[in-house]
Order: structure tokens, then C-alpha cells, then sequence
């Protein structure tokens, strides 16, 4: 038997391989098939399962393109409603893989359909659990994702609690969690960032798994959730109803244009421009009215905050050789109409003398003589709980989360200095200001990490940073 997590940094998700006996599942995939496909070729296996523990909706799975590609049964547990060919198992059905069981635990509570799978070894001895997003290493899922319930979340959160306590707790304490995300991912509040563990610890130390009554737990896992992304909803309906094959998202995404056909495609499709370079190279310069989302960091996570219809036609500037991973990375999320990258990238745009515009940027330390000489607008696009906790006085918290809901509470009149934590979250901010015609801005080189380091050694500054 062979058991094998394939994590995903970016979107802090899990997807899982087993083998036995030359037969092989795979749990809660991402969308693109290769990776499980050749895993399984390099055993010699066939993928006989796909199995999904419920409906995600932090990311589309890739259950209908790898099902179609290898013959593999799709399966969900009790309640599932799909919109396409899937086993929907009972709770306790048990599958055979080579010479070892699976054991469906119907969980709700996450969603109404959400399932563990326990795995039982060859010696028929209880091995792990892979629980999705019912139980977390410190955590469990939230309960106010399901997809198109009458159910409050709390009464979700009732259903959770009689999971947890009628098919996870009773389980041996040696058996393995496998959990569907760790640490960064908006499906819980408080995930580790270990992304395995045993059952008996979480029995001691996750918060959820404590003795308490249904009512105080139903209190205590609703308390304290911000609102999800705005494309979890429209992922998890995605992964209901079906979707494009990725194929097809690839074929139309790896497109590559000339800046002539570029520029035609950008004004006839009224397309978003994406520009996934590093922040510094963005800085240095890139074509006006692009915005700046890198994809070295949380690309997709941020994609599906901002960028409101999943429908948007994109056009993408990468550095050469990337396109592919961009697109990809796009249709992870439900971004499936990419419909051109620029060939050769920033330098042949600059290179046919066309437009480019530069974001003005500071250092720290040059921030902090400009507070103390003639005080600054800053804006800390950090989320509120980051601000909360330490934030230099008299700076805007100034969500990127929220941009969009929140631009009216900044002036096109006055000159701001935006800084995140290290710099990635405001060059995006800044990028989609300047889109929207707010070109006064500063960004503070290395974010709040510069400020604190570099600054609080003058003294009038450091009195000026104030921990809450």
C-alpha cells in the first residue's frame, strides 16, 4: 500500500494518491490531470476511484477531466446531487482497492454531502482518515459554504458537531488525519500549518475537538467568520454542475500575440490584463492600465477575491516560459476564458516603443523622514486583523480584500503611501488604484517588515508604532 499527499502551496490544498495492487485512488484533485495520471503510470496502476469528499468551493477539483481520461468512477457520499455520471455511496459502504478497504463516513456539516474516507490497511486495521474539510489539524471546516442550502450555518454547525462526535472521535487515536487544507486557506480560522497528524492529538489539542456542549460548540465554530472569497460560491456550483475540460482552458489560454494582435484583442474582447511578473520588475515598468497580480505568491487565492466574474476575458503578461503555469493556476479557480498571453512578454511591448507607466516607490527609511517632516496619507492594505494587531499611527487600514467595495473611502486628490506586509499585497492594490485613475500613490519598498525593521531604531518613529 502506498499513500502519498500532494499539497499544493498556494492554495494550502491537499489531494491524495493510494495504491495497492496495481489499483489506484486519488482524493479531492486539482484540475489539472497529469500529474495523478503519470503518478499512477510510474506504479503501473489503474485509477479506479476519484474520490471527492464533498463540493469544494476554495478551488475547482479535477474529478470529471481525470474520470474521463482513465475510466475512473467519480465518487461522492449521501446527499451528493451532481450534474453528471458519479456513485453516490452510502454511509459505510466500503470500496476495494487492491488489498485494501475504504470505508465511506457520511460527515456533514462542512456541506450536507461531505464525507471521510477511512482507509483500512491490508490487515484490515484502521489506517487514516481523509477528511476534507471536516476535521483540520487545530480546526474544523466552516460551516457556512454549503451550496444552495435552507440550512443556517449554524444548524450546519449543529450537524458538524454530531459528526465530529459520532464517526471522527470514536476512531482510534493512532489512526492519521489527512485533512483536505492547512495553514492560508479561508475554508477554517485557526489550521495548522502541519498538514498531517494523528487523531489522538487533535483529540487534545484541537480547540473544536474539546469537551463542550452542541450549543457551545456551535458558538465557537460560527464566531468570528468573515465573509468567504466571493468565488467559493461559484467554484463549488463549478464542481456541481460540471465544467470545461481544462484542455480547452490551455488551448485558449497559451495563445500567444503579437502587440499588435494584443492590443486588438484587448479593446474588441474588453478584456482584464494580468500582469504575473515579480512586484519589482512590475514596478520598474509595465503597460498602463494592466494590474499586478504575481505568481509567485497566493495568485489564484487573489484572482478569486478580486476579480468578480469568472467569465472575464484575460490577457496575460508573463515572463517567457511561465504562460502555461499562469493559465493553469487560472483555471484552478474557475478562471476559464484566458484568451491570449503577450509573446515575448513586458520587454517586446517596450520594445515597439509603446506606452509604459512606473509605480513610484520609497524606501523605509525615507518613509519615516517624510512622516516625521511633514506627515504622510499611508494606506495598510493588510486585512483588519493584521492592522489590529500592530500598525503605525495614523495609517488607513485599507483592506485589499475589499478594494473594491471600499475605493470611494480614498481621494484622487491626495498623495498615498500603501504598504502590506512585505510588498506583494500592495503593489496590487496600487495597481488596480492606478487602473481606476488614482495616480498619486507610493508604494513603501518591503512592506510593514521594512517599516519595523528599518525605522523603529530613530526614535521619534519607533513612538509613532503602537501594538494593540
Amino acid at each position: 500500500m502506498k499513500v502519498e499527499q500532494i499539497y499544493t502551496g498556494c492554495l494550502a490544498e491537499a489531494a491524495y494518491y493510494i495504491e495497492s495492487k496495481g489499483e489506484a485512488v486519488i482524493i479531492d484533485p486539482l484540475r489539472e490531470t497529469d500529474p495523478y495520471i503519470q503518478r499512477a503510470e510510474s506504479d503501473g496502476a489503474r485509477i479506479k476511484y476519484v474520490l471527492e469528499t464533498h463540493f469544494h468551493a476554495d478551488f475547482v477539483s479535477g474529478h470529471l477531466d481525470l474520470a474521463n481520461k482513465t475510466g475512473a468512477t467519480i465518487v461522492f457520499g449521501p446527499t451528493a446531487k451532481p450534474n453528471f455520471d458519479a456513485h453516490i455511496a452510502t454511509d459505510g459502504e466500503v470500496l476495494k482497492v487492491g488489498d485494501v478497504t475504504i470505508k465511506v463516513l457520511h460527515t456533514p456539516g462542512h456541506t450536507m454531502e461531505s464525507s471521510t474516507f477511512l482507509l483500512y490497511n491490508e490487515e484490515g486495521q484502521e489506517y487514516a482518515i481523509f477528511t476534507g474539510d471536516t476535521l483540520f489539524l487545530g480546526d474544523v471546516g466552516r460551516p457556512d459554504l454549503a451550496v444552495k442550502t435552507d440550512l443556517t450555518r449554524e444548524d450546519l454547525a449543529g450537524h458538524l458537531y454530531d459528526s465530529l462526535h459520532g464517526k471522527i472521535m470514536p476512531l482510534s487515536d493512532d489512526v492519521i488525519v489527512y485533512p483536505g487544507h492547512g495553514a492560508g486557506s479561508a475554508c477554517g480560522k485557526k489550521m495548522s500549518s502541519e498538514t498531517w497528524g494523528y487523531l489522538g492529538d487533535q483529540k487534545k489539542t484541537n480547540y473544536a475537538l474539546q469537551p463542550m456542549s452542541r450549543e457551545e460548540f456551535v458558538k465557537e465554530v460560527t464566531d468570528g467568520l468573515v465573509a468567504p472569497p466571493q468565488y467559493f460560491p461559484k467554484n463549488a456550483v463549478m464542481n456541481k454542475m460540471g465544467y470545461a475540460s481544462i484542455d480547452d482552458v490551455l488551448a485558449k489560454g497559451l495563445n500567444g500575440l503579437s502587440v499588435r494582435a494584443f492590443k486588438a484583442a484587448w479593446a474588441e474582447e474588453e478584456a482584464l490584463v494580468i500582469d504575473t511578473r515579480h512586484q519589482d520588475d512590475f514596478a520598474k515598468g509595465f503597460i498602463p492600465g494592466t494590474i499586478f497580480i504575481g505568481i509567485d505568491d497566493n495568485f489564484a487565492m487573489w484572482v478569486g477575491a478580486l476579480i468578480t466574474d469568472l467569465q472575464q476575458p484575460i490577457l496575460i503578461v508573463a515572463d517567457e516560459g511561465r504562460e502555461k503555469e499562469v493559465v493553469t493556476r487560472l483555471a484552478r479557480v474557475g478562471y476559464d476564458n484566458p484568451i491570449g498571453f503577450l509573446k515575448g512578454g513586458f520587454e517586446a511591448w517596450a520594445e515597439a516603443g509603446e506606452d509604459v507607466d512606473r509605480m513610484e516607490e520609497i524606501s523605509a527609511e525615507s518613509l519615516a523622514s517624510k512622516y516625521e517632516a511633514e506627515g504622510v496619507n499611508i494606506l495598510d492594505v493588510r486585512k483588519s486583523s493584521e492592522y489590529n494587531a500592530q500598525h503605525v499611527i495614523g495609517a488607513q487600514n485599507f483592506p485589499l480584500d475589499f478594494i473594491n467595495q471600499n475605493m470611494s473611502e480614498v481621494s484622487r486628490d491626495k498623495r498615498y503611501f500603501l504598504h502590506c506586509a512585505g510588498g506583494y499585497r500592495s503593489m496590487i492594490a496600487a495597481s488596480i488604484l492606478k487602473s481606476r485613475g488614482y495616480n498619486n500613490l507610493v508604494n513603501i519598498q518591503g512592506g510593514f517588515k521594512a517599516v519595523v525593521e528599518t525605522a523603529l531604531p530613530m526614535t521619534e518613529f519607533e513612538e509613532q508604532i503602537t501594538e494593540l
